[in-house]
């Protein structure tokens, strides 16, 4: 097939981009290199330096399908400039539908986010859990889920969401390279690298097992896995047609296990053989204590079975991308 990734220069967008590639498909990528990297884009892949806001010039009903993942995506950008939240996550999702629809393009896989479903109760999180973003970045993601589905029943897009939990790791030469890191794997493995002194465990009278934070820690390879499945849902009469809701199907994207802040750092120390500082401090507003996926959709309806599960190994992948550029066979 002949796909468009937008975001492709970027840590996720360039990872399903070399999937793909490796699956056989005619690879476009637009991406304004804004946070993306050039160098990220797959070698078979065709490049198209754009905005996803002006797809209407690049796209044509050649194409087959589209993968979205360009988007702004820092939380706390999102709670101080909201205007950019609105614009390119909605707006530019928007722009990219209406080229869509023009040219006939009828599949689409979505990147969305755990965090539209805010601080919930209830722990493994399904997809029917409500959507209560906290911060105007899961809100927008949350937003463009909705128009997705009145995209599918209206128009007869044939459309995968997949919400992401916490992707980690790396891929090949494709890994995280943010010029502003909030991830905590990326931030702890900052300090054996040499890069800063300690790092932060906000909050640690949580009620979990050691009063930390607790997360579900998704390989980035897995999460790419699971495109080229969703990808497959869209076709005519796929999983996305007879499995969702007007031909929407949301999955969330997890292991189903949690891992504390305290144990992440541990697997920092336990792979890097450094002492890894750590320093406590006051919690973060909006901080919920546990989030944990169910997958079982994914499982039953993509067929989607993580294989890269164990914190050290997600860990040492993305340690050795920090260190030589890439992950070795």
């Amino acid at each position: 097939m002949k796909v468009m990734v937008t975001g492709g220069a970027g840590y996720v967008g360039s990872v399903v981009g070399a999937h793909l590639v490796a699956a056989g498909h005619d690879v476009v990528v637009l991406d304004d290199l804004s946070t993306g990297h050039r160098d990220a884009v797959p070698d078979k892949a065709v490049f198209v330096e754009g905005r996803v806001q002006d797809a209407a010039r690049h796209l044509d009903p050649s194409y087959d399908a589209v993968l979205h993942f360009a988007a702004s995506s820092l939380v706390g950008e999102s709670v101080t400039h909201p205007e950019k939240y609105w614009h390119n996550n909605v707006g530019g999702s928007l722009a990219l539908l209406d080229a869509m629809r023009e040219h006939g393009i009828e599949r689409f896989v979505f990147s969305s986010t755990a965090a539209v479903y805010g601080a919930p109760e209830v722990s493994p999180i399904t997809e029917d859990a409500p959507c209560a973003p906290t911060n105007p970045y899961g809100a927008s993601k949350s937003a463009v889920d909705q128009l997705i589905t009145s995209y599918c029943a209206a128009h007869g897009l044939r459309a995968v969401s997949l919400r992401y939990f916490n992707v980690a790791g790396a891929f090949g030469r494709y890994g995280e390279r943010h010029a502003t890191e909030t991830h905590l794997i990326p931030l702890a493995l900052q300090v054996p690298h040499g890069t800063h002194g300690s790092v932060a465990i906000y909050g640690t009278d949580y009620p979990t097992s050691d009063g930390t934070c607790v997360r579900d820690y998704i390989h980035v390879a897995d999460l790419a896995d699971a495109h080229l499945l969703a990808l497959t849902a869209t076709a005519p009469g796929g999983a996305a047609q007879t499995a969702g809701a007007g031909g929407h199907l949301v999955c969330n994207l997890g292991t189903g296990t949690g891992f504390s802040v305290r144990a992440v750092v541990d697997a920092v120390r336990t792979v890097t053989g450094c002492a890894v500082p750590a320093h406590e401090a006051p919690r973060r507003a909006g901080d919920p204590p546990i989030l944990v996926a169910s997958a079982r959709r994914a499982h039953d309806v993509l067929g989607w079975r993580p294989t890269r599960t164990s914190l050290e190994d997600i860990v040492s992948d993305a340690w050795s991308f920090l260190r030589h550029g890439e992950v070795g066979p």
